[in-house]
């Protein structure tokens, strides 16, 4: 049949494709608006991570930072990525399982298929500015109008939105106190033994004093043993720094790489002191053997001071972290319940199947005239 021909067969026969394309459209229309089961969803908005620069640097840990923001700057320096990648996990999915009891909700005795199913209604959108919308699709069951309440389904929709952004802060404070654990338990090491190093070197100077009598040095001997405990001091704070990134980055890391290489640096000026180079013995030309065991013994005793300080100060700062509960998740908009419907598009919906039963009709039509004319050709 040629297209003029399918054109005169639907005008022809368009009172009957019209008819069943009304009364299907009007069926469709009364399907969703009483019997098919609605959907709603709420959005919650989270800002993204603040991001520090200057975090895990040497300078950051020269000038006071936590050893626990060094380890990978918190989760604070992280991406939005990494948060929707957070969200999207087993973990968050089966906080909110357990938090609100779904595994009833989704016909299941077990909690790993509820979370699956939980997370086939999770949607996650990632703007270009970092900014992330979260929201849970909630379908009521058959026939809404009767078997459903749809304020309290709007309300769990937006309960169920919010409560995955406190699994994402409650997986954020773990991370972080872990980090911080970690970080404490290690500086705990060093402080007892830097205890021990500075006990040591206490008691020789005492004993040398006792035996030996006090004996005065001079301003620039001072001033040399004040520069040689400083940076001693600076090596050490980088020792322990490079301990902490040891297990937590590659042997090849640019960080860790450039850790080495100043440490080397600050060795060989130590080194360079130590062994009675020009530069450190400048003020000892004069000075008698017993001025100079005494510089030293001083020198000893003021670099472990320093070290133990720092120590103990960072040591506070990262049992504080570890058991601090503060929110790390930022909420741009809270979810609140759903002011409509998501799903279905009533309007919309009719229109396309109201078009698509157009088509189907009219096809049929065409199809049964075009065998009635080939059954006529053939007699």
């Amino acid at each position: 049949m040629s297209y003029h021909e399918i054109l005169n067969t639907i005008i022809f026969h368009r009172n009957k494709i019209l008819k069943v394309t009304v009364i299907g459209t009007v069926l469709l229309f009364l399907i969703l608006l009483f019997i098919y089961p609605r959907t709603y969803k709420s959005s919650i908005s989270v800002m993204p991570p603040e991001s520090n620069q200057e975090q895990g640097s040497l300078s950051s840990l020269l000038s006071g930072q936590d050893f626990s923001s060094i380890l990978s700057g918190g989760l604070s320096s992280a991406n939005s990525q990494l948060y929707v990648e957070m969200l999207k996990s087993r973990t968050a999915a089966l906080y909110v399982i357990n938090k609100y009891h779904l595994k009833g909700y989704y016909n299941t005795d077990n909690k790993y298929k509820a979370a699956e199913k939980l997370r086939d209604h999770l949607e996650i959108d990632l703007t270009k500015e970092g900014i992330i919308k979260l929201d849970v699709e909630v379908s009521t069951s058959i026939l809404p109008m009767i078997t459903s309440n749809s304020d309290s389904i709007k309300q769990f929709a937006a309960d169920l939105s919010n409560s995955y952004v406190e699994a994402l802060d409650k997986m954020n404070r773990e991370k972080l106190s872990s980090q911080a654990k970690r970080a404490r338990l290690y500086i705990e090491e060093q402080l007892v033994k830097t205890k021990n190093q500075l006990d040591s070197v206490e008691n020789k100077l005492a004993e040398f004093q006792k035996t030996n009598k006090a004996i005065s040095l001079p301003e620039q001997v001072n001033a040399a043993i004040d520069a040689a405990a400083g940076l001693k001091t600076e090596i050490v704070k980088t020792e322990v720094q490079l301990g902490l990134l040891q297990s937590n980055l590659r042997e090849d890391n640019q960080t860790l790489v450039g850790l080495r290489t100043k440490l080397d640096q600050l060795r060989g000026q130590y080194n360079k002191m130590a062994m009675g180079s020009q530069d450190y013995l400048v003020a000892f030309k004069d000075v008698p053997e017993l001025g100079k065991e005494l510089a030293s013994l001083l020198r000893d005793v003021k670099i472990q001071n320093e070290v133990y300080l720092l120590l103990q100060q960072q040591y506070y700062k990262e049992k504080i972290q570890e058991n601090r509960d503060i929110p790390t998740i930022q909420v741009l908009d809270e979810a609140i319940p759903a002011q409509g419907k998501s799903a279905p598009k009533t309007v919309f919906s009719t229109i396309t199947g109201g078009i698509l039963i157009f088509l189907l009709m009219s096809l049929i039509v065409v199809l049964n005239e075009r065998k009635t004319y080939w059954f006529k050709s053939k007699e």
